[in-house]
């Protein structure tokens, strides 16, 4: 199926790019515009494996199809090196602003690991900041263009390294400079957030809101573990919670399902899944169900009730958009505007910001459907 990252679609003679939309779960250094990567590689001296734009869109979905999370990965170690100047982070953060703007975003939050950029000499404290100049330079360049916007940063700690306290306080201290929360991201099989625990234990004493890579690469086990030991209150993915799930009997559209302990658990407090489509597909999170996105177990989680939420994951990794994703679950699915409208819904109130501010985000949703 051929969605443009940057297409548009109607659903019930409705854009779906006009539509209000809250992004959850994206990658800054997933997200870089191909030509900015051009730019920065020429700038820096560092190779690239493609010449031009297109070119570098098809290397980068060559290695995005692999079915492998760690092979998808290995997309980062052309992006990496060119993200270590004040500069690159800010003119990357505004751009990442404006191209969610330009895609119908009205707010988002933007996840990155600070203690990847310090190769050219930044230091933590630098790179946080020079990453929210560029979002608040995009903020007033979006509202200046008509745009309504807001973004707030994730601070990831990478799971199989030894620096998680140290982010974990690193976020403590921005929280009121545009951190909105904490992340444990990176390869997630054999790397448990039970590893992080003291980090853990210090972002629950400071009450900063956590959210954990679990259940993509690994099963419930992860899952177990992000909620126990990461205290999360949104699962990263959190696709493979399914695997809890035993399906009794199908007839039709009808289907009765016996619940675990850990998928009732997420079920009945609304824990919120930031599920990525088309990346699930990608990284094979969908392996136990299949191959294909009619294979992913967003629709059956959905129809048992679980805080299903919509995201891109990696936008330039993927060759996506928010509004291709919703596009995709539409095809799959057949998703009308109250499914999309529910997803959007579930993301605001899933939303790292204080009960008043998400439930101007509600409104703000609610009034955009219904226009």
């Amino acid at each position: 199926m051929s969605i443009e990252p940057n297409g548009d679609r109607k659903v019930q003679g409705v854009s779906l790019r006009a539509l209000p939309k809250i992004s959850l779960h994206d990658h800054l250094d997933g997200g870089l515009r191909p030509e900015t990567i051009l730019e920065l590689a020429s700038a820096t001296g560092v190779e690239t494996p493609a010449q031009d734009a297109a070119g570098l869109r098809r290397w980068f979905a060559d290695r995005s199809d692999s079915g492998s999370l760690v092979e998808f990965l290995t997309g980062f170690d052309l992006v990496l090196p060119l993200l270590q100047t004040e500069a690159a982070l800010t003119r990357v953060a505004r751009e990442y602003v404006a191209d969610l703007a330009a895609d119908g975003v009205i707010y988002g939050e933007v996840r990155w690991a600070p203690e990847q950029h310090l190769a050219g000499g930044l230091s933590l404290d630098r790179a946080v900041a020079a990453v929210q100049r560029g979002i608040e330079e995009g903020e007033d360049e979006a509202d200046a263009a008509g745009y309504s916007i807001r973004v707030g940063q994730i601070l990831s700690a990478m799971r199989h390294a030894d620096r998680s306290l140290e982010i974990a306080k690193l976020a403590v201290a921005h929280r009121e400079r545009g951190v909105v929360g904490f992340d444990i991201a990176g390869p997630e099989d054999g790397h448990p957030a039970s590893r992080h625990r003291a980090a853990f234990d210090h972002l629950a004493a400071e009450f900063l809101p956590v959210t954990v890579h679990a259940g993509e690469a690994a099963g419930p086990a992860s899952v177990r573990s992000a909620l126990i030991d990461g205290r999360a209150l949104r699962l990263g993915h959190g696709v493979r919670v399914a695997e809890d799930l035993q399906i009794i009997e199908r007839e039709g559209d009808e289907v009765q399902v016996q619940f675990g302990d850990l998928a009732r658990w997420v079920r009945d407090r609304e824990i919120p899944l930031e599920m990525s489509p088309s990346s699930n597909v990608q990284t094979a999170a969908i392996a136990p169900w299949g191959d294909e996105l009619a294979d992913h177990p967003f629709d059956l989680l959905y129809q048992l009730g679980f805080a299903v939420t919509v995201n891109t994951d990696n936008r330039t990794m993927s060759g996506t958009s928010l509004t291709r994703e919703l596009a995709l679950l539409v095809d799959a699915f057949g998703y009308d505007l109250d499914d999309l409208e529910a997803f959007q819904f579930n993301a605001a109130s899933a939303a790292f910001l204080p009960v008043e501010e998400r439930e101007e985000l509600v409104e703000m949703i609610g009034e955009g459907f219904e226009r």
